[in-house]
């Protein structure tokens, strides 16, 4: 921004042309009764002034703003059309082919004709004045109230503004008292003010000389109140300075006092070094520690670094660098807790009392004096995988409790930066250990039972890679000396017993996933969450909402199967036992309201015996616990009608499915669900059209059903060219959700098949498994989670690949009981068993499972 000058001469009167040059600048605008110096360095520009210079009497040139400042060469879209006429004062050439000119503006002029000029913009101009009628018109000035009150607002602002020094020519206050002019006033004002481009134009285009003056009033106003602002934080910044000094000077005062007389002024150093060594710091830790201790005694309490190693030597004597908890590996009780705490589960308990058993050899070996089971660390971290709910915590909580160690959980969803893991280094303001430090200081002890929950929800957008911190965490050949950048030393962790939970496996990083063993937990069948109900669920829910000393209240097994099947919809147990939990709270409320009730009506009969003259009567006090017995009619009257309904819908309860239908099961984190595929056709040009929110595999498995119905055409009696001129539209219902996987191919052409014959699906069959070009049913995953959806769904018959059969034997027996579970191992299988065929069906060549 070049230096303003504001002064006081007339604008001299001049003839104005035809045509003048234009002359664009950058970041000034200029106003009448403005001198400016300005350097000029675009050819444009250079041309714009030669051409003034050369064709006009009085040096008359346009200077209007350009609206964006990176332009070099602007045309006349990228001008503004509203500027000032002024006249060139003084030019000089500079050597390096530049030239500085200086330029007063003469009056306001609007663009009225654009022509074409030799280098530069040549235009015909129109002046412009205030508006008519308005203050500052020169055929009627009109002088208000408003308007001398403006002026003198704005000249007493201006003053303190000017104190300032943010006024560009500090003259001006002294020029402005002879001025009466309301629009001279605001030009000259604004041509000295620190305005932007945009509101220096948005004043140079108003002609209303007081809504001039009322905007520069404003923004004064705004200005001073600013600079009255920073003086006073200036003003309170020095007190604190001096009060800072002063107690400086004081503390030093009673510092000496003490030290003359005697007194214990290192009692808190002292503090610090007697939990140093109850701590069992030793090697690199206790030199750090020791040298950040002889740096406090140096340091004054007040200052910011006193209280930063002051709280890290807190961090450093509470950790647990020694202590630790004597494990208990007996087998009989371990398995004792993990039936009280879980119901079934074998696969899972088998493999933890597996890990006990190492464990416990590994330790009797390290008492031996045996090198090998000293020193190579226990290599295995599990991980539980399965749907919400199924007890993945529950059950690390149940291996601290087996083990007598203390149970930590580490929460890792949304982590996205690796000094959650790892720490923040020091250097920053409010640094802190990362979780797993910040865990063992929880737990008090150096080899609890950690538990990194949710570790497939690490986030990788942010800063650093959590997930890759986590290796050095896990790996038992680095963890004994493992850094947090906040301790700046190495801290054991090979004594920590890790175990990790998740919800999918595909989410969790190869490398970390390289480090964990896998053990999945599948979602539990409605007689699983029976058993479970009635074990833990029904008798935690009493306790915890108060009625175990009130009342007797007992879910009868209807009452429990009608909230398993039709107010909950989960693989896991969590919506249940909210749902039991709301039911509990509910008699918890009228067994209140009841007692309130009795406790109101003998109160009113005391009053009514004491108005009597008789004797008060006693309390009536309860006779036991009163027998609630919790039905389905009970549950439908406390939780209102169910949100879910058994079985399947009208439409598909038939016994056969719409033409183009067909059922599948599909896998996610939160247990199996039913897919609903339609197919349609319609005339068109031989495309297909897939909706319903479809990841790429999904997506190339409908494309491979329709290859395998497109080469089965002829079997069907249809002709090749019946595809180009058919569109077909696969849709799979719930568009909202994303869905992928192979798992649809079987049930996509199926549906494909159904539509392009005309012969609709059999109802209640359901399907599942990954389809080739040759028509080969491939074996897909979460085979249980699949199942227990179309029990839960009410299906009657479900279609799975031959390569699954091994999955079968994991399948609970009330599963396999109430499916009919056929084995297929060609597309020609599932269309024999799926699709209706008139008369007698033909001898299958499947398995079956289960009961029909």
């Amino acid at each position: 921004m070049p230096e303003l000058v504001a002064e006081t001469p007339e604008i001299p009167q001049v003839e104005l042309p035809e045509t003048l040059a234009l002359l664009p600048v950058r970041d000034l605008v200029l106003f009448p009764f403005m001198i400016v110096p300005l350097m000029v360095s675009r050819q444009v520009s250079a041309a714009a002034v030669d051409l003034a210079l050369g064709t006009t009497k009085d040096r008359l040139i346009f200077v209007t703003v350009q609206r964006s400042e990176s332009d070099e060469v602007p045309d006349r879209s990228a001008l503004n059309e509203v500027g000032t006429v002024g006249t060139i004062l003084r030019m000089r050439k500079l050597s390096d082919g530049r030239m500085k000119i200086l330029i007063q503006g003469l009056f306001r002029a609007r663009v009225a004709e654009w022509q074409s000029g030799p280098a530069c913009h040549v235009v015909r101009v129109e002046q412009i004045f205030d508006r008519p009628g308005g203050p500052g018109d020169p055929h009627g000035p009109l002088a208000t109230a408003e308007l001398e009150a403006l002026s003198r607002q704005i000249k007493d602002d201006l003053n303190q503004y000017a104190r300032a020094g943010k006024v560009n020519s500090p003259e001006l206050v002294a020029i402005l008292s002879g001025v009466d002019e309301p629009g001279r006033l605001a030009d000259l004002v604004c041509a000295n003010l620190q305005l932007k481009v945009e509101e220096a134009q948005y004043l140079l285009e108003e002609l209303d000389p007081l809504r001039r003056l009322r905007t520069i009033a404003s923004f004064l106003r705004k200005e001073v109140e600013i600079i009255q602002m920073q003086e006073l934080i200036q003003a309170r910044a020095r007190e604190v300075l001096s009060r800072t000094q002063r107690e400086h000077f004081l503390r030093e005062q009673l510092r000496q006092i003490h030290s003359e007389l005697g007194g214990d002024e290192g009692s808190e150093i002292d503090e610090l070094r007697r939990r140093m060594q109850e701590a069992g710091l030793a090697g690199e830790a206790l030199q750090e520690a020791e040298r950040q201790l002889r740096r406090l005694e140096t340091m004054q309490p007040q200052t910011a670094e006193y209280q930063v190693v002051r709280t890290y030597l807190d961090w450093m004597t509470e950790l647990p660098w020694q202590r630790t908890s004597t494990d208990q590996l007996d087998l009989v009780a371990a398995r004792r807790i993990l039936d009280e705490d879980h119901y079934d589960l074998q696969r899972v308990k088998d493999r933890i009392l597996e890990f006990l058993s190492v464990m416990r050899l590994r330790s009797q070996m390290a008492e031996g004096g045996a090198q090998d089971g000293r020193s190579a660390p226990l290599s295995t971290v599990l991980c539980f995988v399965g749907p919400p709910g199924v007890g993945k915590t529950s059950l690390g909580r149940s291996i601290a409790r087996a083990l007598g160690r203390r149970f930590v959980r580490v929460v890792l969803g949304g982590v996205r930066d690796d000094a959650e893991i790892r720490g923040h280094r020091r250097t920053y303001v409010g640094a802190m250990p990362g979780r797993i430090i910040q865990s063992l200081r929880t737990a008090g002890q150096r080899n609890p039972v950690l538990l990194l929950d949710e570790i497939d929800k690490l986030g990788t957008e942010g800063q650093g890679d959590p997930a890759a911190a986590l290796l050095e965490v896990l790996d038992p050949e680095q963890n004994s000396t493992f850094r947090d950048h906040y301790l700046g030393v190495p801290f054991d962790l090979s004594q920590v017993l890790f175990i990790a939970t998740a919800n999918a496996v595909d989410r969790i990083p190869q490398a970390l996933r390289d480090r964990l063993e896998i053990i999945q937990l599948s979602g539990y069948s409605e007689e699983e969450k029976l058993a479970i109900a009635q074990r833990h669920v029904v008798p935690r829910a009493i306790s915890s909402s108060g009625l175990g000393q009130s009342a007797n209240v007992r879910f009868t097994v209807s009452a429990l199967r009608t909230l398993i099947e039709e107010y909950t919809h989960e693989a896991g147990l969590r919506e249940l036992e909210r749902q039991v939990a709301a039911v509990c709270r509910k008699i918890a409320r009228q067994i209140v309201e009841r007692e309130d009730q009795k406790r109101l009506a003998l109160q009113r009969t005391q009053q009514a015996g004491t108005l009597l003259g008789s004797a008060p009567l006693l309390p009536v006090l309860p006779q036991g616990k009163r027998a609630i017995v919790v039905t389905p009619k009970t549950v439908a009257r406390l939780l209102g009608p169910p949100p879910y309904r058994r079985g399947l819908s009208d439409e598909e309860q038939r016994d056969v499915q719409p033409v183009g239908t067909a059922l599948g099961l599909a896998w996610t984190p939160v247990g199996g669900e039913v897919l609903e595929i339609e197919s349609q056709w319609m005339p068109g040009r031989g495309t297909l059209t897939l909706t319903g929110q479809m990841g790429d595999v999904m997506k190339e498995s409908a494309q491979a059903a329709l290859s395998f119905a497109r080469a089965r055409a002829a079997q069907m009696g249809l002709g090749q060219d019946l595809f180009q001129q058919r569109e077909i539209h696969i849709h799979v219902p719930a568009g909202a959700v994303p869905k992928d996987g192979p798992s649809a191919g079987v049930a996509m052409a199926c549906a494909l098949s159904s539509l392009l014959c005309g012969v609709p699906v059999r109802g209640g069959v359901a399907m599942t498994g990954e389809l080739t070009l040759r028509g080969r049913v491939l074996p897909v995953g979460g085979i249980k989670e699949k199942l227990l959806a179309a029990m839960r769904a009410g299906l009657h018959t479900v279609l799975v690949p031959q390569g699954n059969e091994r999955d079968l034997e994991e399948i609970p027996r009330s599963v396999l009981r109430g499916l009919r579970i056929v084995l297929v191992d060609t597309m020609e299988d599932v269309l024999r068993e799926a699709l209706v065929s008139p008369g007698k069906r033909p001898a299958q060549r499947s398995r079956r499972h289960g009961a029909g």
